[in-house]
């Protein structure tokens, strides 16, 4: 079976944020708008990460840009991180300004397609650039964000149960 055509697509900053823009516009004509191009999505995210940190909802909002092995991730260490903590964490709060940061301010992206999978080029006005994947998942561009595993969480096996009501050195 032949591969499709890969599609390469430039847009500048404004043209995306304006297409986003008349997007929303239309959403009461539509059953379902139309799915955001991957440029529009990483340039969400990228403008996501800006406001995430102490902002539980734009955090979740960060978190749905992602794709499922990210989502998954970063549940579980919300999971690890509120089991500690003894309060409850989102996904989005485990983003932290530190872990992910922008090393250029982006003037213009461009994405080719092949198949389920897109690459995203974000390129900053001084020439430089940087790539990122985006993941089709039930018709909707999600980031590639590789995360690294978390280790399993490990019990000491060669300590006894104490019984109910005992205390050690009683």
């Amino acid at each position: 079976m032949p591969r499709p055509p890969v599609r390469l697509r430039a847009r500048p900053v404004a043209a995306a944020t304006l297409a986003a823009a008349l997007g929303t516009l239309t959403l009461g004509c539509e059953e379902r708008p139309a799915p955001r191009g991957p440029d529009v999505v990483v340039q969400e995210f990228l403008r996501g990460l800006r406001s995430a940190h102490g902002n539980p909802e734009a955090g979740a909002k960060v978190v749905e840009l992602l794709w499922k092995p990210a989502r998954d991730n970063l549940t579980e260490r919300a999971a690890r991180a509120s089991a500690l903590s003894g309060r409850e964490l989102g996904p989005g709060e485990m983003i932290a300004p530190s872990w992910l940061s922008l090393a250029l301010l982006p003037d213009h992206f461009e994405w080719r397609q092949d198949g389920a999978w897109a690459e995203v080029r974000v390129t900053a006005a001084d020439g430089r650039s940087l790539s990122t994947r985006c993941a089709l998942e039930d018709g909707d561009w999600k980031v590639v964000l590789e995360l690294p595993s978390l280790p399993p969480i490990r019990q000491r096996e060669d300590v006894p149960e104490l019984p109910v009501g005992k205390h050690p050195g009683h």
